[in-house]
Order: C-alpha cells, then sequence, then structure tokens
C-alpha cells in the first residue's frame, strides 16, 4: 500500500511537471514554426533586393543561404531557450566549431572572400579579355571561389579568387576601346616626312581606326641603325587586332614601293692595316 503511495506521488509530481512544461513547449514549436516561415520571407525579399542589384548569380545564392540558415539557427536557439535549455553553452560549441573550420580553410576562405570582391566590385566581367596571375585570355566563369580564364591557345586556365582580387589586374575589354602603338624603323637616308605621309595615308584609309582622336605618326627614337616612327590609332575592341595586323603588313607593302628602306641591324667594320 505504501509502494502504491509512494508512486501515486511520484506519477503526480511527473504529470504537474509536464503540465507546467507544456506551455513552453507549444511556445517553442510554435517560435519553430513562425520563426522558419519569417525566415524564407526574408529570403525570399532579401534574394529579390539582391536581383535587382546585379550582383551575380553565386554570390546572390550565397548570400541568401547564409541569411537563411542564420535566421534558422537563431530561431532554434530561441526556441531550445524558451523550453529551459542553457543556450550559452550550444553557442559556445557552435563559436569554436566555426573557428576550427576557418583555422582548416584559411586558403578556400580567402579565395571565397576575394570572389565576393569581385563579383560586388566587377573589375571584370565574363567576356572580358584580362591579363592577371601571369595569364592573359578571356574570362569563361566567376565562381566565389575560382576564376576560368580561356587563354589565346584555348587552354582553360582555373585562377583562385584570392590572390586574383589582391593582384594587378589590366583589363583589355572594359573601356570599349583601345589604342595601338606600332613602331617601324626606317633608314637614316630615308625621307622621313614621306614616311610619315604614307603612313598617314594608310591609317586614315581603314574605316575601322577611329577619326576622334585622330590616327598620327611620330618620331619616337633615333636608333642605332634606324629612326624610328610610332603608328599611333585607336579602335574598338572587336576591330583592333584586324587593324593592327592589316597595318604592320601593308606598312611593310608601300615602304618597299616607295624605296624607303627598313634596315637590318648592322655594323661598321674598319680594317686598319699595319706596315710591315
Amino acid at each position: 500500500m505504501e509502494n502504491i503511495t509512494e508512486f501515486e506521488n511520484y506519477a503526480k509530481e511527473y504529470i504537474d511537471k509536464i503540465i507546467d512544461f507544456l506551455p513552453n513547449l507549444l511556445a517553442a514549436i510554435v517560435i519553430l514554426i513562425i520563426g522558419w516561415w519569417l525566415s524564407k520571407v526574408i529570403v525570399k525579399y532579401v534574394r529579390k533586393i539582391l536581383s535587382k542589384k546585379d550582383y551575380g548569380i553565386a554570390l546572390e545564392q550565397f548570400l541568401t543561404k547564409i541569411i537563411e540558415y542564420t535566421l534558422k539557427i537563431l530561431v532554434f536557439i530561441t526556441a531550445i531557450n524558451q523550453i529551459g535549455i542553457e543556450t550559452t553553452s550550444i553557442i559556445a560549441v557552435i563559436g569554436a566549431a566555426g573557428l576550427a573550420i576557418g583555422l582548416a580553410l584559411q586558403g578556400s576562405l580567402a579565395n571565397f572572400a576575394g570572389g565576393v570582391i569581385i563579383v560586388i566590385l566587377k573589375p571584370f566581367r565574363i567576356g572580358d579579355w584580362i591579363e592577371a596571375q601571369g595569364v592573359s585570355g578571356s574570362v569563361k566563369e566567376i565562381s566565389l571561389f575560382y576564376t576560368k580564364i580561356n587563354t589565346f591557345g584555348n587552354q582553360l586556365v582555373t585562377v583562385p579568387n584570392g590572390p586574383l582580387a589582391n593582384d594587378n589586374i589590366t583589363n583589355y575589354t572594359v573601356e570599349g576601346k583601345r589604342k595601338d602603338a606600332i613602331t617601324i624603323g626606317i633608314s637614316y637616308d630615308a625621307d622621313i616626312k614621306q614616311a610619315k605621309d604614307i603612313l598617314e595615308n594608310l591609317m586614315l584609309e581603314q574605316e575601322n581606326i577611329m577619326r576622334d582622336p585622330a590616327p598620327q605618326v611620330v618620331v619616337t627614337e633615333l636608333a642605332d641603325n634606324s629612326v624610328n616612327l610610332s603608328l599611333r590609332f585607336w579602335a574598338l575592341n572587336e576591330h583592333f587586332w584586324d587593324c593592327h595586323w592589316y597595318t604592320i603588313e601593308e606598312a611593310k607593302r608601300r615602304l618597299d614601293a616607295a624605296e624607303i628602306g627598313i634596315p637590318y641591324p648592322q655594323r661598321d667594320i674598319h680594317i686598319i692595316s699595319k706596315p710591315e
């Protein structure tokens, strides 16, 4: 009889605890449901804002995932705190885990930070021709950790974003037009004015060479074996190389036709005969 009474006391005690615990449990469940729903609404709103800012799909997806997971973790911590579980130790464990992961992935985090900088600041875009990290080529893909560059020889080079974002980047495409400077040497015996007129007419005849700024020919150097002339002109990116190659070939042909020599490197040798 005594055992039955003791059991009833224990049962009553635990039932009372469960009844006292139920409101907190229900509140935690409500917090989870409403909190996760609100997190989805917030993420959807953030994604809409990011899509208008043109930050790029990679950065947009990453930021929305970070925000989503952060909000869900906060909701979860709030919920378990509601039912009386101490959250200080849980937060400490999460912080220690984050620190350990960060130390283990220092290189990857540096590449990620570089990717974020590239996506936000946009030093180059997909399709731009750039030169960086000893690589020159067309940008094929920009991810959060690596940038893929297609070289002139059609090799695909994968460059880590960390070093790429912290080094000099030359973008040949972004301005839409480029200036060329082709050096051609003529003989010291040649008529400089005649040579300049021939080369200026050559550039003015080409419709893809821009008129503003106007093309020009200037004497840049009195070299050892030649008088060096510089042919300078502007052209749109899509016409630049065609104008460059055509100008070099046609300049040689027209100077030859005018009998203006393009000299080879040469040396004058003086032989002095000694008396016997």
